[in-house]
């Protein structure tokens, strides 16, 4: 492959970014068609289509490639720009990392507070599934991740965090209408019907107890999509449907009688991993420790 034109690259990473052609122009400050052409010579180098002119512009797989080499470039600029002395005094650092709600919900932000504040790193969150948040990874959009994939990402190191424990649980008046005596026996003929309360449409973790339970394709399709992790056990508790809640926010709805579990005998451990991009920064070395400490605390082994 020719060499890579560094103002291209930027380029590509911006409309990336920034998701149309015009935004990214006004970003870079230079016109929409200068942006139109560095991208389309940068593709006629690779040999390539690096987007999809979609509304926002999306990566194509080599695009991809592209935007994590670029987003890699920009920080090792900003590393070298603040050893020779050329960065603002104090200029914060950034980082951007992607986290299931459950563990941003219970025991992730905690790991955060411990990294010394005079490191003046910026965080800046993306919630996604715990499946699907090494695909932010892949595609450069993050720099680390608590993901539920185990092989480390093209780029990355992985390490094993440990197990977040879920619970089939609601509550008493819908357990009693609708699952009657709580035998597994009785609960497999009647929870396939009952409704069910799921974060997303990426939530599979109420169908995976079922078909663990009973197989066949899963729960109910009669189910409420809850986006927030507080509002999904809020909605279990209210009644709405059944759910996998979290042991850690399960547990004290359980001792005060606001939740029951379904199935003491049954639970569903999902591993989580850290991911991180395979740089020499010590800050985000500095914050995968804090990330493992906490989770060594929290999780189960």
């Amino acid at each position: 492959m020719t060499d890579l034109p560094l103002d291209q690259v930027r380029t590509l990473l911006a409309v990336v970014d920034e998701g149309t052609f015009d935004a990214a122009a006004a970003a870079l400050h230079v016109t929409p068609s200068a942006v139109s052409q560095r991208v389309k010579s940068l593709e006629q180098r690779t040999g390539r289509v690096l987007l999809m002119r979609t509304k926002p512009v999306r990566a194509t797989e080599s695009g991809e490639v592209v935007v994590r080499f670029a987003r890699r470039l920009a920080r090792l600029e900003r590393d070298a720009r603040t050893e020779l002395g050329m960065s603002e005094a104090g200029e914060p650092t950034r980082l951007s990392i992607a986290v299931n709600a459950d563990s941003l919900a219970t025991w992730f932000l905690p790991a955060l507070t411990r990294v010394p504040r005079e490191l003046r790193l910026c965080f800046e969150l993306r919630r996604e599934d715990e499946a699907h948040t090494a695909a932010l990874l892949r595609e450069g959009v993050v720099m680390a991740a608590v993901t539920s994939w185990p092989d480390p990402v093209a780029g990355c190191s992985v390490r094993a965090l440990g197990r977040m424990r879920y619970l089939a649980a609601a509550g008493p008046d819908f357990a009693g209408r609708w699952l009657g005596a709580g035998t597994d026996a009785a609960l497999s003929e009647l929870i396939a019907d009952a409704p069910v309360v799921a974060f997303d449409r990426n939530d599979d973790l109420q169908d995976e107890f079922v078909r663990g339970l009973r197989g066949g394709p899963g729960a109910s399709a009669l189910r409420h999509f809850m986006p927030t992790s507080e509002g999904f056990v809020d909605a279990v508790v209210a009644g709405l449907g059944w759910g996998m809640v979290p042991e850690v926010q399960a547990e004290p709805l359980l001792r005060a009688g606001r939740l029951v579990h379904l199935a003491p005998d049954r639970i569903l451990d999902v591993p989580l991993y850290w991911q991180q991009w395979k740089l020499d920064f010590p800050a985000l070395a500095t914050v995968a420790e804090a990330v493992a400490a906490v989770a060594a605390e929290t999780l189960r082994r």
